[in-house]
């Protein structure tokens, strides 16, 4: 992944192979998921990424070569919105959609600098997964659960909950929202998020879409598969039993689970990281709007 920082003017026959090869690249990503969809299957696992997030798959073909690239003989794409004719073609017209998405816009920059920038933590072990099972009988997955109901609220009381994002945090049962080490909000959101949380790193593919023809094809398929490879450890190290699925569990009530799960969010974590320092450039490229606290927050899922 690279940034541009001058102008650069792609040949159709260049573009266009890259427009290509991102389809063919994103419909592979999506293939099995279609294919559910097709039969009214559904996953555990893999739904989540277009269920939570609401994003279809035909939004991940879409490619867009990021602010700073001319592409030549692209009068199709010159009515595309966020798009504007120049003497060499077309290219994003990035301001026009820092204008008309401004809070949006400065709301994504800012939470994707506050989290780059603060240094990762690794002692939640997964546990916001739980939390949202303890003492209830109306869990979120139609699997059982791997260690029971009694099994699962022991875990949750046997450990110290420090979950910091506020999407995972919301869906705490009742009872486990007070053994937060935290009681989050939206409002805290910027103030709290960190790049060693799984589900940040799962943002990173929402905040992609939502900056649109900002953000370069690649980055976009990039964040998509690490959020994909995120929610398979979500939900390894979850109280639920997906063997049946194909899962083997992360079992991190114990010693061995806890390490192997730290390890793995470690990997993905970098992997986070070196996507939201890419993202940022990307979409701030030659903006002079100054950051800081006078950035709105972004919107909610």
């Amino acid at each position: 992944m690279t940034t541009l920082l001058d102008t650069a003017v792609l040949p159709r026959a260049q573009w266009t192979e890259s427009a290509d090869a991102h389809a063919e690249r994103a419909d592979a990503l999506t293939a099995a998921h279609r294919a559910r969809a097709a039969r009214g299957q559904k996953h555990p696992v893999e739904d989540f990424l277009f269920t939570y997030y609401s994003y279809k798959p035909a939004i991940l073909r879409r490619w867009h070569p990021g602010p700073g690239v001319v592409l030549a003989d692209a009068d199709e794409r010159a009515a595309w919105r966020w798009y504007r004719p120049v003497a060499e073609g077309v290219e994003v017209d990035a301001e026009a959609f820092r204008r008309d998405r401004g809070s949006l816009y400065r709301g994504v920059v800012n939470l994707l600098r506050a989290t780059a920038a603060r240094p990762a933590q690794f002692g939640c072990f997964g546990l916001h997964e739980w939390a949202m099972a303890y003492r209830t009988a109306e869990v979120r997955h139609s699997v059982p659960l791997r260690l029971g109901s009694d099994g699962t609220d022991a875990v949750v009381e046997s450990h110290d909950l420090k979950c910091t994002h506020f999407d995972a945090f919301r869906f705490f049962t009742p009872d486990a929202v007070p053994r937060n080490r935290t009681v989050l909000s939206r409002d805290l959101q910027v103030d709290v998020e960190q790049p060693g949380c799984l589900h940040a790193g799962m943002d990173v593919y929402k905040w992609a879409v939502k900056l649109g023809p900002l953000v370069p094809g690649d980055i976009l398929l990039d964040a998509f598969e690490l959020a994909r490879d995120i929610r398979t450890l979500d939900m390894e190290a979850s109280p639920y039993d997906l063997t049946d699925w194909g899962y083997s569990p992360v079992p991190i009530e114990t010693t061995e689970g806890k390490a192997r799960y730290v390890a793995r969010q470690r990997a993905l974590s970098e992997r986070s990281q070196s996507l939201r320092t890419a993202l940022i450039a990307e979409v701030t490229a030659g903006d002079d709007t100054p950051g800081g606290a006078d950035f709105l927050r972004p919107e909610s899922v």
